[in-house]
């Protein structure tokens, strides 16, 4: 495939789930750094803090007070930006200022009563129990008429947004198929008519054999640096049986998928030794009732940290005005994060 060395020389790499580009500069790990630095997030964390809107039996900022939950934990976001109503009308529906009605449901989901825990130090059994969340706000959420799409996500550290240290994600259904899974449905759709397989499914088969990005992986699931990796150590998570959505996940699924969440967060954290900063999202087939002929779920995560756990990969210049650019090649990402211990470095002796 290759008629040049992937790791030297500047190339391109085509993203077939979106169909753009990334410019990847292996050459530029090179340079020096005297850009800003990030503090630290704090070690010490309590595991029940009266002040958190998240502990069980606390009063959130919007007045209401959490149940004294055990295992895990649902609420409307008090702050949703989508409300399942929506203002009727269009402005200017057929000129340059464009603007439509939108409907949706925000929820907060808590992923244990804990305040100090996060997936890669949560047991394995405890994560499970997050899939079933996850699955089970799909469903519930996928079965109300007016909803087309379920993301699933979550912001983990303040470096990605998070407002609140307590082990959460969060669910907005929304009427209409948002930008980045509507991108990715269409070219899913066009391979499988094309070749008559997923897209996602051909290109997990070519992983598997050249073994060069894969970072752990189970008899069910498969997590790996993707070839057009943006972010310095970006992941996909892969199921290795088709599969659509969330729901659809069986027992053995599910658990399996506990498993490589947890060894996957806990190397993250081991590569610089702190709680490891990432955004990371389900992208599941859509509910609004059209074919997605072709599709197959999966997980991103999205890392922002680059070379320590103050130096963070920034978006700007040529990458906000022309296309997305990194300088650590997909091969050598996964290597690091291949390489790194299982077990927490909280949990080492």
């Amino acid at each position: 495939m290759e008629s040049f060395n992937l790791s030297d020389h500047p190339h391109r790499r085509l993203n077939p789930l979106t169909g753009e580009w990334v410019l990847v500069s292996p050459h530029r790990t090179k340079r020096p750094w005297q850009g800003q630095t990030e503090k630290l997030p704090p070690e010490t964390r309590l595991s029940y803090d009266p002040n958190c809107y998240l502990c069980p039996g606390n009063t959130r900022a919007g007045g209401a007070v959490n149940l004294p939950y055990e295992h895990t934990f649902v609420f409307e976001n008090d702050f949703a930006a989508l409300l399942p109503t929506a203002v009727e009308g269009l402005v200017n529906a057929a000129g340059l200022l464009r603007a439509e009605p939108v409907r949706g449901v925000c929820r907060v989901l808590c992923f244990s009563p804990r305040h100090d825990l996060t997936l890669a130090e949560m047991p394995v059994a405890a994560i499970r129990r997050v899939v079933d969340l996850w699955a089970e706000q799909t469903a519930e959420l996928a079965a109300l008429p007016y909803i087309g799409y379920v993301q699933i996500f979550e912001n983990r550290g303040a470096m990605m947004g998070a407002s609140n240290p307590h082990p959460h994600g969060q669910v907005w259904a929304t009427e209409l198929v948002p930008n980045e899974p509507a991108k990715e449905a269409a070219r899913q759709a066009a391979y499988f008519e094309q070749h008559g397989r997923p897209l996602l499914a051909d290109y997990l088969a070519l992983e598997l054999a050249a073994a060069e990005r894969i970072v752990c992986a189970n008899d069910e699931w498969v997590a790996l640096t993707p070839f057009w990796a943006i972010w310095p150590f970006e992941t996909m998570v892969l199921p290795r049986r088709p599969v659509a959505t969330l729901p659809e996940l069986d027992d053995a699924a599910r658990v399996g998928l506990a498993d490589i969440l947890k060894r996957l967060t806990t190397r993250y954290d081991n590569l610089f030794e702190v709680p490891f900063p990432y955004s990371m999202g389900w992208h599941q087939r859509p509910c609004d009732g059209r074919a997605y002929d072709g599709w197959l779920l999966h997980a991103h995560f999205y890392p922002p940290l680059l070379r320590s756990a103050t130096v963070r990969k920034f978006m700007v210049g040529f990458e906000m005005l022309g296309e997305p650019q990194r300088d650590i090649p997909a091969e050598a990402a996964a290597e690091r994060l291949r390489s790194l211990s299982e077990v927490h470095y909280r949990q080492q002796a």
